[in-house]
């Protein structure tokens, strides 16, 4: 039995806290490739809550690109953080699908998009007066 999605913000987040965590610990680990998912999967939670704060009916999707483009329609100052989402959504397809070449991530990549991505949490969670806490 396929389970239903909350539709919470407050859940989202705090599942996305968990994935930015999880993304640090991996690279600290050396885990470039796990360190990229989890940073794409806590952008796309956070991005998912904010919208559904706004009363955005919930996709199954996952590039944060397309994501962002519904987000900015609520707050355009979000648009700031394009590249950072094109760029994070490319780490999703880096550890989901098979390639023939190895990976190229680098650790210096990694770093920066873990502080970018902060950096775009910390601005959803100002913008939603929200956060990962129970309420």
């Amino acid at each position: 039995m396929r389970r239903k999605e909350s539709r919470r913000p407050a859940d989202w987040f705090r599942i996305g806290d968990k994935e930015i965590k999880r993304a640090d610990t991996l690279f600290k680990a050396g885990d470039l490739e796990g360190a990229g998912i989890n940073i794409q999967q806590s952008v796309e939670k956070f991005l998912k809550g904010f919208l559904l704060s706004k009363g955005w009916k919930l996709k199954r999707i996952h590039p944060l690109d397309t994501l962002l483009n519904d987000a900015v329609s609520y707050e355009p100052s979000l648009e700031a953080f394009r590249e950072t989402c094109e760029k994070i959504t490319e780490y999703y397809i880096e550890e989901r699908y098979p390639f023939t070449v190895v990976s190229e991530l680098e650790p210096e990549e990694i770093a920066d998009s873990l502080r970018t991505a902060r950096s775009l949490i910390d601005e959803i969670k100002k913008l939603t007066n929200l956060d990962a806490s129970p309420g």
